[in-house]
């Protein structure tokens, strides 16, 4: 469930509510009785769990680059099909 943070307009008393998305919003100040606004926040953010995240997944283009020019090799993310130019199919009799 999202936690969402209030503030009291009359005492500005910050707080926190664990609610369903569901839930009607927190209307009223637990401390004075005063009206209350819900805050925009940051949230939690993402959490990766298990094995199988890891920086080498995603490299950039400048990367690639400069292990090519390093290594001299192509990466497997650089390998083309064959052309077949100059490469006609047999005719079939």
């Amino acid at each position: 469930m999202p936690t969402y943070e209030y503030e009291c307009e009359k005492c500005h008393h910050l707080f926190e509510q664990v609610q369903k998305i569901t839930d009607e919003p927190v209307k009223v100040c637990p401390i004075c009785g005063g009206k209350i606004k819900r805050l925009i926040s940051g949230g939690g953010g993402f959490l990766f769990k298990g094995n199988g995240f890891y920086i080498t997944d995603h490299r950039s283009e400048s990367y690639k680059k400069r292990k090519k020019e390093e290594t001299g090799s192509i990466t497997k993310d650089e390998k083309k099909p064959e052309s077949r130019l100059g490469k006609e199919p047999a005719e079939k009799k």
